[in-house]
């Protein structure tokens, strides 16, 4: 076993910053009040599984269809910089249409475990150890069962403001982590 706290700190932060649940508490409110009660245990272990399969078959899938994993790494470099730019500016690039009920469907994929997070844990794997990310996708899915559990009370503490400032301070970090991710990864590929 390769446990490494840096690692394991390094693999949370991404996760945490490309999962944003905290920049997700308004449409996380907005489902609750349009279909009343959202599932936040069943929702949060679909999550947990489908991170955890991807981490495990995503790099086969890759090999399947002639992709190695810098390759991806460095395109995923792309999509956590457009993550980025997004939560600093408040834009969107891309938008799905919003869901009509709160089942699992919207709230663990793709909410939380979507193609941003996939795109992430891949491009972990190009440079932690599998345990270090495993550790880290559960630290992520135990904060985030705690969001949804309380995400009125934190929308109540916070304010729109502050859920704002958390936003935008992730989505600068996230964009220096996509700098290192595809700098680290460039050189592999040619």
């Amino acid at each position: 076993m390769n446990f490494n706290f840096r690692e394991i700190a390094t693999a949370s932060m991404i996760l945490f910053a490309v999962i944003d649940i905290i920049g997700s508490i308004p449409i996380i409110i907005s489902l609750r009040n349009k279909v009343g009660h959202i599932q936040s245990g069943k929702a949060t272990i679909v999550a947990a599984c489908i991170m955890v399969a991807f981490l495990f078959i995503g790099e086969e899938i890759l090999k399947l269809i002639g992709i190695d994993v810098n390759s991806f790494a460095v395109a995923g470099a792309f999509v956590l910089f457009f993550l980025a730019v997004e939560m600093i500016l408040g834009i969107a690039l891309y938008k799905d249409d919003e869901p009509e009920s709160a089942s699992i469907v919207p709230i663990a994929f793709p909410l939380i475990a979507g193609a941003g997070t996939m795109t992430a844990l891949l491009s972990l794997r190009a440079e932690f150890h599998v345990e270090n990310i495993i550790v880290a996708i559960v630290i992520n899915i135990i904060f985030v069962y705690l969001v949804l559990k309380s995400s009125k009370s934190i929308e109540r503490v916070l304010g729109k403001n502050g859920i704002n400032i958390i936003r935008k301070v992730f989505g600068v970090i996230l964009m220096a982590i996509a700098v290192k991710l595809f700098a680290s990864n460039i050189n592999q590929l040619f």
